[in-house]
């Protein structure tokens, strides 16, 4: 079991196609028997995750800034509610307890967060997976971008190796649990652990 950090969009000005991706990410999640760690907020696909998480049996935790309570109408059915100070400790203290993370579809929030998880592994800061489930290409410029910034010398090839694109809810958690298996110890390693 893994606790899952999903970054989604919490604009309610979205069609209502990424809410049910939102609510399959949520189900697919608690069905595979993992926790989920996200914004603290009960609207858009940010409510729409953690209640189908929850639905579906998996213990929540939402993790929001004092500033956005009011703003976002915070999780208050989360098994866990964390009030932190401001955006950069909340994003801390999302990452501090995630094992993986997740990006759905989402707006300016959403890709700084992804940004910041991916350049952080990029910069070895992390080894945790990093899966981004775009079905309908809204990353696709970013991709384009970051294509451009390789050809240009700006990034390394390397970049490309720190994340996965998905475009379907079982493809993204296949790849976020390979990503995440725990690897039996080797012979050796067990007989160094012995007393």
């Amino acid at each position: 079991m893994a606790a899952i950090c999903v970054f989604c969009a919490s604009s309610e000005r979205i069609p209502p196609h990424y809410i049910e991706l939102a609510t399959q990410v949520g189900a697919e999640l608690a069905r595979r028997g993992h926790s989920l760690i996200s914004g603290g907020g009960s609207v858009s696909c940010m409510g729409a995750v953690a209640r189908a998480a929850r639905a579906g049996g998996a213990r929540t935790v939402g993790v929001i800034p004092q500033a956005l309570l009011e703003w976002e109408i915070a999780d208050e059915q989360a098994d866990e509610l964390v009030v932190s100070f401001d955006m950069r400790s909340r994003k801390g203290e999302m990452d501090g307890r995630a094992d993986a993370f997740l990006t759905l579809p989402g707006g300016l929030g959403t890709l700084e967060e992804l940004l910041e998880i991916w350049v952080a592994r990029t910069l070895r800061m992390h080894d945790k997976a990093l899966v981004v489930l775009d079905p309908d290409g809204i990353f696709a410029p970013l991709r384009q971008q970051v294509d451009l910034l390789i050809h240009k010398g700006f990034a390394r090839r390397s970049v490309q190796d720190a994340i996965v694109w998905a475009e379907t809810v079982t493809a993204a958690f296949d790849a976020l649990e390979h990503a995440t298996q725990v690897q039996p110890p080797s012979g050796e390693e067990v007989l160094e652990a012995e007393p």
